[in-house]
């Protein structure tokens, strides 16, 4: 089930006696360790690490009765450890053995859980898709007698910017447009991360607006953005912009070549896209999101922005200019910003393109 169904089943029916958190999501991994944990003393919480502690031993101290609380949660962190080791064991191994009797001792135990018990088991290391795929599927059999089990997916592009725009007016937030796609872009779509920068933004502006620069200056990876605004200026053909965040990743003492290395993807994405005909940031995102490429709704309008401004003849010359400034930085004594600049003004100051 996904997380909103379990939290919706907790206020109708309470909490299970064993349940399984199964994928890498951690924020509403947070949110239902909270809803669950609420109300109970600290007394009635335990954690165990199945990394530094046997399975028997957990499934012991959920069988053991307390003398002082009546309810009592017991969460079991690094689920997969429980797993034998190896791709493939045989039959005959020790450590197969064990496997399988930590598999009947944990069905046996969800057959007949102790009264006033949750024990959840969190399995949290590995993605649903890709080389992931069939360790998460492994570690599904290996708790196929859990009866509730939560999958926690990532959040896609779309789904973690409307979470973000979510948090961010609960907590009274007043962020633009741009700055929540910065914010989200910054933080790679991770809510828990996201959850705990607009935390901390609410206490820092107050009844402020933030914009990119608070951005920029407050939240981990994101002065970054001030690279992705020099991209996206030059995918504007916006000169004056262009040169403006030059100025500013200068002063900020970052490095000019992965600059031009994002400037180098932006064109050979834009070149892409204008050889498959696509023109409108939503075919973009979906045509480079069926092809494994994951792409933000902001990144694919940029995208098209570029494309729109530019002629496929434009973008090839201008991905040679891009090599010929990659040449440039790796000089005897080459001048950055030089290179930069240089790079700017034949891009978007006229030098064989059209304004």
């Amino acid at each position: 089930m996904t997380p909103s169904q379990f939290l919706s089943m907790l206020k109708k029916q309470g909490a299970p006696p064993v349940c399984l958190l199964l994928g890498p999501e951690a924020y509403q991994r947070r949110r239902i360790r909270q809803t669950l944990s609420a109300g109970l003393p600290a007394d009635s919480l335990a954690e165990h690490d199945l990394a530094a502690t046997r399975l028997a031993e957990v499934l012991d101290d959920a069988r053991a009765l307390s003398l002082f609380a009546a309810e009592r949660l017991i969460w079991v962190v690094n689920g997969e450890a429980a797993l034998p080791r190896g791709r493939m064991v045989s039959e005959d191994d020790g450590e197969a053995e064990g496997g399988a009797a930590d598999g009947a001792l944990l069905a046996a135990y969800a057959k007949d859980p102790t009264p006033g018990v949750t024990l959840v088991f969190e399995a949290s290391r590995y993605e649903f898709e890709g080389e992931d795929k069939r360790k998460i599927e492994r570690v599904a059999k290996f708790y196929a007698s859990v009866p509730t089990v939560v999958e926690l997916e990532r959040y896609a592009p779309a789904q973690a910017r409307q979470e973000a725009q979510n948090l961010a007016a609960r907590a009274g937030l007043r962020l633009d447009a741009a700055a929540l796609d910065m914010l989200v872009e910054a933080l790679a779509g991770d809510v828990a991360r996201i959850a705990t920068e607009i935390e901390k933004l609410s206490l820092y502006a107050g009844d402020k607006p933030v914009g990119e620069r608070d951005i920029a200056q407050l939240v981990p990876d994101a002065r970054a953005g001030n690279i992705f605004a020099l991209v996206n200026a030059m995918g504007r053909r916006d000169r004056t912009r262009a040169l403006e965040c030059l100025d500013a990743l200068v002063r900020e003492g970052e490095y000019l070549p992965l600059a031009l290395s994002f400037l180098s993807t932006q064109f050979r994405t834009a070149l892409a896209a204008r050889e498959a005909g696509l023109k409108t940031a939503g075919q973009i995102q979906s045509h480079f999101s069926r092809m494994g490429v994951p792409m933000w709704g902001s990144r694919a309008e940029q995208v098209a922005l570029t494309v729109g401004k530019f002629g496929k003849a434009q973008i090839e010359s201008a991905m040679e200019s891009i090599y010929e400034a990659d040449k440039g930085f790796r000089d005897a004594r080459p001048d950055d910003r030089v290179v930069m600049e240089r790079l700017i003004l034949k891009l978007v100051g006229g030098t064989g393109f059209s304004l």
